[in-house]
């Protein structure tokens, strides 16, 4: 069996932010296949490291072999970037002078069909990234509340007809399980339509799932709080998201740790006790170069921002 390609996201500025040196340690926190990990390790040769981290088990397999060649300069763990201050402290690193965040769904990840991310194949509705996990999407469609469905659809996926969707999917599942991609997509087209629309009707939905099964932006919350932390003085900190409830987690706190002080406007004497953490290299998101995005549809949605530890 063939393995899916992947393609890396926004790889040019990228490297141009993190701006690899030999001799410097650095973090992949969402490894995928491994593309960004490659760049900094031939940007920061002969002696810069990497370490990656996934919770996917077929990325880190991925990407392992992709980069054996570099031998004891890369090392890969199984772990959620949101563990990664616990997770450098146990190989001995400390603070690191760069690290990288592709909050998107990785090539190989949509073209694996068996995975369920994809609302173009038929597949279980899974949606894990880890395979170890107890709940999946089948639990969420098929056992959620109508409210529960409601909130998960207009919060995480911003679906202006969460409504109607939720109490589809409660009367569909009241005569017989929701087993499939395929049968969720029917649902969905069937009380949105299809209509001309930029993106397929069911992308808000499967993303929403997608973000509830894996607490991804919990995952992106824990990591954000103090994420600073990770680096060493002028480190360096790449996030690229792929929509806007991600970009304006990261906007946020890439603001907070800009600041000089967190007390509300107008606050005579400052009593926050808040120390400016980092300084913005990015003044607004970044978006892709058009030659990537005609090369490579999928980069359209990505957005950029990186923050240097002060």
């Amino acid at each position: 069996m063939m393995e899916p390609a992947h393609v890396t996201v926004m790889a040019r500025e990228a490297i141009a932010f993190l701006q690899p040196q030999p001799g410097r340690r650095y973090l992949d926190g969402t490894l995928g296949g491994g593309g960004h990990a490659e760049r900094i390790l031939e940007e920061s040769s002969p002696d810069g490291q990497v370490a990656g981290l996934d919770w996917d088990d077929m990325a880190l397999d991925m990407a392992q072999r992709r980069l054996a060649r570099f031998g004891s300069r890369f090392m890969a763990r199984r772990a959620s970037y949101a563990a990664a201050e616990q997770v450098l402290g146990d190989i001995g690193w400390g603070a690191v002078d760069g690290a990288l965040l592709d909050l998107g769904l990785s090539s190989m990840q949509l073209d694996s069909a068996e995975r369920g991310f994809s609302f173009r194949a038929e597949a279980r509705l899974d949606m894990r990234m880890d395979k170890r996990q107890a709940l999946d999407a089948d639990e969420i469609v098929n056992r959620y509340s109508r409210e529960a469905l409601e909130r998960i659809l207009r919060e995480y996926g911003e679906e202006p007809q969460a409504r109607r969707l939720a109490q589809a999917m409660v009367d569909a599942r009241a005569i017989r399980a929701i087993e499939s991609t395929a049968e969720l997509v029917e649902l969905i087209v069937r009380v949105k339509g299809r209509g001309a629309r930029e993106h397929h009707p069911a992308t808000q939905v499967f993303q929403a799932l997608r973000i509830a099964v894996n607490r991804e932006l919990e995952q992106l919350e824990n990591f954000l709080s103090d994420g600073y932390r990770l680096l060493a003085p002028r480190g360096r900190i790449v996030i690229i998201s792929f929509h806007s409830l991600e970009d304006r987690l990261v906007k946020t706190a890439f603001r907070k740790w800009n600041a000089t002080c967190l007390c509300p406007p107008r606050t005579p004497i400052c009593g926050c006790g808040w120390a400016r953490k980092a300084r913005l290299l990015t003044r607004r998101a970044v978006k892709p170069q058009a030659d990537e995005v005609q090369t490579n549809p999928r980069a359209r949605s990505a957005r950029l921002r990186a923050v240097e530890r002060i």
